[in-house]
């Protein structure tokens, strides 16, 4: 065909293949891409139509990141089973990237939602939310666990689900409603920690989906006892039942410099009597 045998110029084959013809000219400098002529007299570069299915895998290993190096070497030996493996590797390498991306997405969402709570909440409000089930990372503690326990808990399980950050995740305490309709408010008997993308697995602990009785306190100006009898009243006058345990976690640990002046977040399942 004559598509096949007339010669582009640089500037029309740059064009063709949407790049700058610096990077042509850096390609034919560095040996890795050459043109089908070069003009004896004048030393302009040509370039054949049949050379861009070449160029294309070039810029295809440019766009997955590799070096140029790695490119050179590649181009050398270039055949279906090299292009195969390196590939496959590169797809697994995206996958784990969206895999990444997809759990920071979700921890972004739980920050903006706390951030959309704190500027919008009512200290005194006690009210009603539906949650989807959510699958927790659970570790026994009790009264005597101090907060440097607790911390390193927390680090532990960081390390073990291979988190960056701590911001990567959301964790709080769990006390069973039986501990809370007995008056013990501080016998906290589990601290969970939820991850962007859990795996699963039968040592997590399944948090129901279904309503919610949500309030909130600040943990420098009311006890937790006063904010459960405050729930507790709530419940009764709408003729509703406590179920499971309770689910707290501080909502401003990122906004604020001293832990007084945290403000907890209380949700407990509850159902219609």
């Amino acid at each position: 065909m004559e598509k096949n045998k007339k010669l582009l110029t640089i500037g029309q084959f740059a064009s063709l293949h949407s790049i700058n013809k610096k990077t042509l000219m850096w390609y034919d400098e560095i040996g890795l891409f050459h043109p089908a002529f070069i003009h004896p007299q004048n030393g302009y570069r040509y370039y054949s139509y049949e050379q861009s299915p070449v160029l294309e895998t070039i810029l295809l290993l440019r766009e997955l990141n590799l070096p140029i190096s790695e490119i050179q070497d590649f181009m050398k030996k270039r055949c279906a089973s090299s292009m195969e493996q390196l590939m496959q590797e590169k797809i697994e390498d995206i996958d784990r990237n969206i895999a990444h991306l997809k759990a920071l997405r979700k921890t972004l969402s739980y920050h903006c939602q706390n951030m959309q709570t704190l500027l919008t909440m009512d200290l005194s409000k006690i009210g009603i939310v539906q949650k989807k089930a959510r699958s927790l990372v659970t570790v026994d503690i009790n009264r005597n666990t101090t907060f440097d326990k607790q911390v390193e808990i927390i680090s532990a399980e960081r390390k073990k689900y291979q988190l960056c950050n701590l911001h990567d995740f959301s964790y709080g305490t769990m006390i069973t409603v039986d501990s809370l309709k007995n008056g013990r408010f501080e016998d906290y008997s589990k601290l969970f920690v939820e991850i962007p993308s859990p795996t699963k697995s039968d040592e997590l602990h399944i948090q129901p989906a279904g309503n919610y009785v949500r309030a909130f306190y600040r943990d420098a100006a009311e006890s937790p006892e006063l904010c459960y009898q405050r729930i507790f009243d709530y419940v009764k006058e709408h003729g509703l039942v406590l179920s499971g345990f309770s689910y707290e976690a501080i909502i401003n640990i990122n906004v604020i410099d001293q832990i007084e002046d945290s403000i907890v977040q209380i949700e407990i399942p509850v159902k219609s009597k």
